[in-house]
């Protein structure tokens, strides 16, 4: 038998041998679903080949994305070189297309670890303590709720300021609301389980539970979500660029760029439709790839 038939069937183990080797295979047996599934397989390789273009944006990018050629305004795909053409600054759509993936990873990012975090404190909190905490943290969170994002993002952007961080920040602080109800919901059904009951019975506090044993049960619908949340998140940053509320000019933002090709749908249509066919495809990709993780994380799916 060669060691890769051994290793598959260590991995493949039903009876494991430690922790450490139980999480092992738990992850391979999610990733051998996640790559059985073609759709999200195809969504993966968009995000890293999204992440290899801002890692390697200084060297895939044909011309800087700052200078401008009034001479060449407007050119047309292909021409001298231009492969998306140029903007009404004579600026290449490509090139600011690869600089613009930095800014929309660096939006999703930060996004993605503030309001999932924010969602799940609060909402763990609200379904263990129960009672008057439960009461006043879900009625904020209902506040927030019955804003539209978009609308909610521009009141809290307008108070900080134009900016990509306070656009960032307005987005995080609308996002959060469904992670803290999802995080409740779980965290209602699960304080009741005899497994929390012998938690208590050793002692453990109502942190130590949260953080050690409540928290750890509620990533993974948490990580569906997010990946799901993506797409509105990308769209809400664009729509924030668009109306000139997010990241300033000259930054290749692609929302921004939008708002500026708009002037000239009608005669050069690629200025607008090349960052936005980027922002669909984009997003895309993260939907395929949250129905994927959907399948592989949702402890109901084998039921």
């Amino acid at each position: 038998m060669s060691e890769t038939q051994t290793l598959r069937q260590w991995l493949l183990t039903e009876t494991p041998t430690s922790r450490r080797h139980a999480k092992i295979s738990a992850f391979y047996k999610g990733w051998l679903t996640l790559r059985s599934n073609t759709m999200a397989m195809i969504g993966l390789g968009i995000l890293v080949a999204m992440l290899f273009v801002a890692a390697a944006a200084p060297l895939l990018a044909p011309y800087d994305p700052f200078v401008q050629d009034l001479g060449n305004r407007l050119a047309p795909l292909g021409v001298e070189g231009h492969v998306f053409g140029t903007d009404s600054l004579g600026r290449d759509i490509l090139s600011r297309l690869i600089y613009g993936t930095r800014i929309t990873l660096y939006i999703v990012a930060l996004v993605a670890l503030i309001a999932p975090i924010v969602g799940l404190l609060v909402g763990t909190v609200s379904g263990y303590v129960g009672g008057w905490t439960d009461a006043i943290l879900m009625r904020i969170t209902d506040i927030f709720l019955a804003f539209p994002r978009l609308v909610l993002a521009l009141a809290f952007v307008a108070a900080l300021g134009a900016g990509i961080e306070n656009a960032v920040l307005a987005i995080s602080l609308t996002a959060w609301p469904p992670y803290a109800r999802i995080s409740r919901a779980e965290t209602l059904t699960i304080r009741s389980s005899d497994y929390i009951s012998a938690i208590k019975l050793q002692g453990a506090g109502a942190l130590r539970i949260i953080t050690k044993h409540i928290w750890p049960l509620c990533i993974s619908s948490l990580i569906v979500r997010v990946t799901l949340d993506m797409a509105g998140i990308i769209l809400a940053a664009a729509g924030l660029g668009f109306l000139g509320l997010g990241a300033q000019p000259p930054s290749p933002e692609w929302g921004a760029m939008i708002s500026e090709g708009r002037r000239f749908i009608l005669d050069h249509w690629w200025v607008a439709t090349v960052p936005g066919l980027a922002i669909f495809t984009v997003s895309l990709a993260f939907n395929l790839l949250g129905d994927g993780l959907r399948d592989v994380l949702d402890p109901k799916a084998g039921e």
